[in-house]
């Protein structure tokens, strides 16, 4: 009997959850409605159509701005026409530019409000990701309604709330080496957006390759950068980055963390630049590369190297074009997969050396006696870990095999003579593990055992409640 309540309690509990989905879906599309009708009703005719706006598939050139500013565009933008720097032929600039921003994560989302909060005449947003509950601390773009929806559309009906008079064009795709010479040939400035070095490097050839400059930026931890690559004779990435950096020291927001504020403040640099180049107003970053420390609150500006003559890319010899561009292997090149989801699992163990979640869980439920070794860092391990584990985290595993004895010595006190307890070792995602096993089986510990796919699999496969970061 308390099962069926439980169960019905349960299925009220989803419908409940199911139609404030919904609710809040309409919500959306309400006051997107609402938005449009607004502009339409006071703008004397320089608006686009409410379909148009977002046509994926709109072959049509992005620059389709008039010549002039209409009595909406003169209200609207009206703190921008009363800089002496900037003014109406900045307005009027910016109002006929297209600017691609691939990535509508935590630099693309600041970067993208603000362009189209600014005129931005054709916004392009590529991203075949789809909205998590943890991408919302810094990805200020999206909202809760849209969790599990895709970014691109996220993005543009928040750009599009903000201005319904300007382009916008989704992309909810991966950009490729077989699609990119397409998507970006049709705009003017392209942002960089992405977290990962195979798309930095793919984004900066297709740029050199069509001509078109490049806003780039990153952000983790607690700091961030920021550039403007073949601009004007500067160089590009591969002036810069000739050779890939190794994959140890390739890392990213889901495994470093990040305060969200940091790629907000790149971000909003960022849209800066694109909006510079594209109002040929101000001096871009060309050449330049600012530096944001968080915690100190500094920025720095670094005069960087020159145009390579040697560049693969842009240099004088250069032989890169669109032929090799396509057939250019990135991913091979950078040892590095473009997302960190596709990643592949490091294997360094024997079947014999590892067990599942569902195992490990087997074997506390029989009150077998073991030891568990958590290697995460000490602060991953503040934030969630199992109970009884131990934590000695991998950098610290060689100087502390004294306490690995101790547990297991204590596990083993009430055994009978020859009996001896498991040694078990868990990370975050099943990596660190293998890497800490490894190094047991060589320093007397043979019979140590990793946990398959970390405290990840743990979520996963045992315990769906388990907090996971």
């Amino acid at each position: 009997m308390e099962g069926r309540e439980c169960d019905c309690r349960e299925g009220r509990r989803a419908g409940i959850l199911a139609e404030l989905k919904s609710l809040k879906q309409q919500k959306i599309e309400i006051e997107k409605r609402i938005n449009v009708i607004e502009t339409q009703l006071h703008d004397g005719g320089h608006f686009a159509e409410e379909e148009g706006v977002r046509d994926p598939h709109h072959s049509a050139s992005c620059n389709s701005a008039s010549a002039s500013l209409t009595p909406q565009d003169i209200y609207r933008y009206s703190r921008h026409l009363l800089l002496p720097s900037f003014g109406v032929q900045g307005q009027l600039n910016l109002l006929k530019s297209s600017i691609l921003v691939v990535g509508a994560g935590g630099l693309g989302s600041p970067a993208l409000l603000y362009l189209a909060a600014c005129g931005v005449g054709c916004i392009g947003i590529v991203d075949h990701d789809v909205v998590e509950l943890n991408n919302l601390h810094r990805q200020i773009i999206h909202n809760e309604a849209y969790i599990g929806q895709s970014k691109v559309k996220s993005a543009a009906e928040a750009c599009h709330g903000i201005n319904s008079t300007i382009r916008i064009v989704e992309y909810p795709e991966a950009l490729g080496s077989q699609n990119a010479l397409d998507i970006v040939s049709k705009y003017d400035v392209v942002i960089d957006a992405t977290d990962n070095v195979s798309t930095r490097y793919l984004i900066s050839d297709c740029c050199v390759v069509l001509g078109k400059p490049l806003v780039s930026g990153a952000a983790l931890g607690l700091e961030g950068q920021l550039t403007v690559y073949h601009h004007k004779g500067g160089p590009c990435y591969r002036c810069l980055f000739p050779s890939p950096p190794p994959q140890a020291a390739c890392q990213n927001c889901s495994d470093s963390g990040v305060l969200g504020v940091v790629p907000g403040v790149i971000g909003c640099l960022q849209a800066l630049e694109a909006i510079k180049i594209a109002s040929s107003v101000g001096e871009p970053l060309s050449g330049r590369m600012l530096l944001f420390d968080a915690l100190p609150a500094r920025i720095h500006i670094v005069k960087i190297r020159g145009r390579s003559l040697n560049c693969v890319a842009c240099g004088e010899n250069a032989t890169f074009t669109r032929d090799s561009f396509q057939s250019f292997d990135y991913e091979k090149f950078t040892q590095a997969p473009f997302s960190d989801k596709t990643r592949p699992k490091l294997s360094l163990l024997p079947e014999s050396a590892r067990i599942s979640s569902k195992e490990y869980n087997e074997c506390v439920e029989r009150g077998e006696p073991h030891v568990l070794v958590d290697v995460r860092p000490e602060h991953h391990f503040m934030i969630a870990s199992l109970p009884k584990s131990l934590n000695l985290p991998l950098s610290t595993l060689q100087s502390r095999l004294g306490e690995i004895e101790e547990a297991l010595k204590r596990e083993e006190s009430d055994l009978s003579p020859g009996s001896h307890a498991s040694l078990y070792v868990v990370c975050r995602r099943g990596n660190d593990s293998q890497r800490a096993v490894d190094y047991l089986h060589g320093v007397g510990f043979p019979l140590a055992q990793d946990i398959i796919g970390g405290l990840e699999s743990w979520a996963r496969d045992v315990y769906p409640n388990f907090p996971m970061y």
